[in-house]
């Protein structure tokens, strides 16, 4: 291929395409002048590529279509309606998807922590291999409770919700390794099994439980969600189905990142109660009932919303314009 001539037949179009890509307004007949000069532009670059692959020339028209696809395919935004579709759709629906996988998760560590509790509970020896003697005292009286007002609230509130955020992205990342999410759960429920045991066999429970639920119980339930969600990641290239392997992994990745991002709100709410209504001076009936009722309109928010739009197809994934094109898969 001679280049020079090839550039100086086809430079009018190129520069046509320049033109009216930069258009703001086009007109029908123009609309389909640009694409014709798209797929032209687009044939004269492979052939350049193929039979004289010159840089300056191959540079300019891959810029030159980069701009015109842009045109060709408009720009997409982001605003409220799409952030409000991912909090009524989106999310509820990748949490409801993934139910059987915290809800069970949930059930193994609550059940695990209650047995680690009472082991602890009963065995005085066992409650001082994790805490001295001489300090049991104090923290069962005075270093539980005043842990929840040693900050002041906005601070404490600040570092709860980090550290929370951090424990569930941990879970969610981590979840294509499958191991090392059972290692942060394991973690997390032995440390509320001990401490649960220490303050339950020194006749402590009822204060116990009076300042972990009324943040704990929703706090917990996005610790074992994002649990749930990262064994959902591993098993879902574990066990793919009809997916390819990648394909499969993909998918579940990407809710599970929606998933990750709609859980740093909620914790955001339970490190908000942690320090402003764990250690206020509301009776205790009144601080568990503000932690049953938030956890009562998390669940009926994936139950009823989740649900719905489960129902109509939405699977937490991103839209199909995003996720680009897949090679077909067995039904």
């Amino acid at each position: 291929m001679d280049l020079d001539a090839f550039v100086m037949a086809h430079q009018h179009e190129w520069s046509r395409l320049q033109e009216l890509s930069g258009r703001r307004r086009l007109s029908g007949a123009e609309s389909d002048e640009l694409l014709d000069l798209y797929q032209r532009t687009a044939t004269h670059l492979s052939m350049i590529r193929s039979s004289a692959p010159d840089v300056s020339v191959v540079q300019y028209l891959s810029t030159l279509l980069a701009r015109t696809r842009q045109r060709t395919s408009g720009v997409r935004t982001t605003g409220w309606a799409d952030l409000a579709r991912f909090f009524t759709d989106s999310f509820p629906a990748a949490l409801y998807r993934a139910r059987r996988w915290w809800i069970t998760v949930a059930l193994l560590n609550v059940a695990v922590a209650l047995v680690i509790g009472i082991w602890v509970a009963r065995n005085p020896s066992v409650q001082t291999g994790f805490i001295p003697a001489d300090r049991l005292n104090d923290l069962v009286n005075h270093d539980f409770e005043d842990y929840y007002s040693e900050f002041a609230a906005q601070d404490f509130a600040a570092r709860v919700w980090t550290n929370n955020a951090w424990v569930t992205a941990q879970c969610i990342v981590l979840g294509v390794l499958g191991v090392p999410v059972v290692y942060v759960l394991w973690s997390n429920v032995v440390n509320l099994g001990v401490m649960g045991g220490i303050m339950a066999g020194h006749d402590r429970a009822g204060h116990f439980f009076g300042l972990i639920l009324p943040h704990g119980l929703l706090e917990l339930t996005a610790v074992f969600v994002a649990g749930g969600v990262g064994l959902k990641i591993f098993w879902s290239w574990v066990e793919p189905g009809p997916r390819t392997r990648m394909q499969s992994l993909a998918a579940e990745a990407r809710a599970g990142v929606g998933i990750a991002l709609g859980l740093v709100v909620v914790l955001f709410g339970t490190g908000v109660i942690e320090a402003f209504v764990t250690p206020s001076g509301l009776p205790t009936w009144a601080r568990v009932g503000i932690g049953v009722l938030v956890e009562v309109a998390f669940l009926t928010y994936v139950f009823t919303l989740g649900r719905w739009a489960a129902q109509r197809g939405e699977t937490g994934d991103i839209g199909e314009l995003d996720r680009g094109d897949v090679l077909p898969s067995a039904a």
